[in-house]
């Protein structure tokens, strides 16, 4: 081999030593791009999924919180309807109860009508027979109650009530002490007189002039004329007791002696 034809050897060994560093090289340049490529890959994945991950452990806690409210709302919730259907039980009690009242109200207010009658029928008799104190306006209570019977518009409730009623007013007329101004026949003669109860124990009577005096027996249903100088100052002081311009003092009344049997 001559010199010359060395010398291209060389350089074509040269040459292809050359291009085989140089493709290595670039083999190697372009793997280790593929690494970093393949880590800033694996790095964006790993963020993108941390970031998932947060956001799901956020709207974790935030279901959680949520579900800590709902609970609490419900246990409210239980408590509230617990006690609500208490009162529910009750009102269904109380209607059960208001139906009955209602079912029997009919026969009730079948047997009251009968039974306010004969309170007026009793009330009215006892009247006639009482000591005839303000007989015309006890009378015209009794007429006012008996036309109320038969109003449609008032119930058989108020009707008993106000019955009662008229029955406490005559309890009240025995327990205390009256006056009032009227007329009577004395003698024959209309004469004005100051009228004086004292509970049902005794009813008198005196002229305004303060001569004549007199007082109810009831035994005889008459008016008695009593001696003028025996009664006319008691009967005088007590119509003064009674209208408050005396204070309370003994008085010789005349009563009538009880009643033996």
């Amino acid at each position: 081999m001559t010199m010359h034809r060395l010398k291209e050897v060389l350089i074509a060994a040269l040459v292809v030593t050359g291009t085989l560093g140089g493709a290595v090289a670039t083999v190697q340049a372009s793997t280790l791009d593929s690494i970093l490529a393949v880590g800033k890959s694996k790095n964006d994945a790993a963020r993108s999924s941390q970031a998932k991950i947060d956001k799901l452990a956020d709207e974790t806690r935030d279901l959680l919180s949520d579900y800590k409210t709902v609970n609490k709302q419900v246990d409210g919730l239980k408590v509230y309807n617990a006690r609500l259907q208490k009162q529910i039980d009750n009102q269904v009690a109380r209607i059960a109860a208001i139906d009955e009242n209602i079912d029997n109200s009919t026969v009730i207010a079948r047997q009251m009508t009968p039974l306010v009658i004969r309170m007026l029928d009793g009330l009215e008799k006892f009247i006639e027979l009482d000591v005839p104190f303000e007989k015309e306006e006890r009378l015209k209570r009794v007429q006012g109650l008996r036309s109320s019977i038969d109003r449609a518009d008032v119930s058989v409730a108020e009707k008993f009530r106000a019955v009662l009623e008229a029955y406490n007013i005559e309890l009240q007329y025995g327990r205390g002490m009256d006056t009032y101004r009227g007329s009577i026949d004395i003698g024959g003669n209309e004469r004005e007189v100051d009228f004086l109860r004292m509970g049902r124990i005794a009813l008198a009577y005196q002229t305004t002039d303060g001569a004549l005096s007199g007082a109810w027996d009831n035994a005889s249903r008459s008016w008695v004329e009593l001696p003028p100088g025996e009664y006319n100052a008691a009967i005088r002081e007590g119509i003064r007791i009674s209208k408050k311009q005396a204070s309370m003092d003994l008085l010789k009344m005349p009563v009538p002696a009880p009643e033996t049997k």
